[in-house]
């Protein structure tokens, strides 16, 4: 395997990466009978997938964000969150914690960010990277509602939850990262 694509971490977590980026792939291809807004969302889940394995972020993180990811499109396209409405908020939370964890990371390894940060620094750079994050992830709903498919849920509520989700999410994130010291790229 080329260096620049090791996964980092123990075995199980390099095995569970390669698993997670394999569903990532078929469900792409998958996604090609359920139109192109669907082609769409799950190209997206191809770019969160590869973003931390191109990062070398640690596996766990890899395989944990990517099955999120996977696990929060394929609930968008099969309904799942109108037959169980509290799952939106809980994969908004998820996955805006885990892609504010895989983007400070990254930008630690790329040396963007110190390698060692202040525990409040890290927990605050994780919110507001998340908070960023959950308003991109709004406005995208926003756009895809108003322009492509105006069956893609949104509405105040919808969108203040999630924001609001989104955004505890990414803190509890960052408080993990400082309380863990990983918000270090090793």
């Amino acid at each position: 395997m080329p260096p620049e694509l090791h996964v980092p971490g123990p075995a199980w977590a390099r095995v569970a990466t390669d698993l997670v980026g394999l569903a990532g792939l078929v469900s792409f291809v998958a996604a090609f009978w359920w139109g192109w807004v669907v082609v769409a969302l799950f190209a997206l889940v191809l770019l969160g997938v590869a973003v931390p394995r191109i990062a070398r972020l640690p596996g766990a993180l890899q395989s944990v964000s990517g099955a999120t990811l996977i696990l929060g499109a394929w609930a968008a396209t099969l309904d799942w969150y109108v037959a169980v409405p509290a799952l939106d908020l809980v994969v908004h939370a998820l996955a805006n914690g885990l892609l504010a964890a895989v983007l400070v990371l990254a930008m630690v390894r790329t040396r963007l960010l110190p390698r060692a940060l202040p525990r409040v620094t890290t927990v605050l750079l994780t919110a507001s990277v998340g908070a960023l994050l959950a308003v991109l992830w709004e406005a995208g709903e926003w756009l895809g509602h108003t322009w492509l498919d105006d069956s893609i849920g949104v509405g105040y509520d919808d969108t203040v939850g999630d924001l609001m989700s989104g955004t505890l999410g990414s803190a509890a994130t960052g408080l993990a990262l400082a309380m863990t010291g990983r918000s270090r790229s090793d």
